[in-house]
């Protein structure tokens, strides 16, 4: 029986990955709510039990390789790979996009030559403007890979197909829509409420302001 929308939300909670407070996302934004994507890595039945949704979705789509961005995508990347060996009865391979240091992502361990020519599932685990993912679907068009499809855990920010790439699917196994604000419009900012520096690019956001 393939997930449902509650079926994921009931996962995520369980995990602990809904956490409340004042945070920022990598997108700049702002937000109460933080998705901790990192809480459900430990939980390894939970993280299968994710991907093996996600093969299942494409399971008829003659994928050849999973691809996720490093770091935590990888690992939806192995366990996607290994639910669609199982299901198709032959071997697909589970890689990760590594960054490149200028801001984009790169193929490389020989990972370039595993994908290139072949159909392509990028995976990933939340997406709130989608530009990571663009960046590794940019990255395996340029080695000739077709990108069959972008499947994620949370579309955090009402994210649309061309913002991924436009590849031929885009899948959420869940939407949140969470409220967002700017710098400059964020009402836990005007309130003084502490950004945490724990979770999300609080700290990071926080470093850039006193050097400003």
């Amino acid at each position: 029986m393939r997930m449902n929308e509650p079926d994921v939300l009931d996962v995520l909670e369980r995990v602990g990955a809904f956490k409340k407070g004042h945070f920022v996302f990598t997108s700049g934004l702002h937000s109460d709510t933080y998705i901790n994507k990192d809480s459900v890595y430990p939980y390894t039945r939970e993280t299968s039990l994710l991907c093996r949704a996600f093969a299942e979705k494409f399971a008829d789509k003659e994928i050849d390789v999973v691809v996720g961005p490093a770091v935590g995508a990888a690992i939806l990347s192995q366990w996607t790979a290994h639910h669609l060996s199982e299901i198709r009865g032959k071997n697909v391979f589970g890689v990760y996009a590594d960054k490149d240091g200028a801001g984009g992502f790169i193929l490389k361990r020989g990972y370039d030559k595993v994908s290139a020519g072949k159909r392509v599932l990028v995976v990933e685990d939340l997406v709130t403007t989608g530009g990571s993912v663009k960046k590794v679907v940019d990255a395996l068009r340029a080695i000739g890979a077709q990108v069959v499809g972008v499947a994620v855990l949370c579309n955090r920010g009402n994210v649309p197909k061309s913002a991924v790439g436009d590849p031929d699917e885009f899948y959420a196994l869940v939407n949140v829509e969470l409220d967002t604000w700017t710098d400059g419009s964020c009402p836990l900012c005007e309130r003084h409420v502490p950004i945490n520096t724990d979770m999300g690019h609080g700290k990071e956001y926080l470093a850039a302001k006193m050097q400003s």
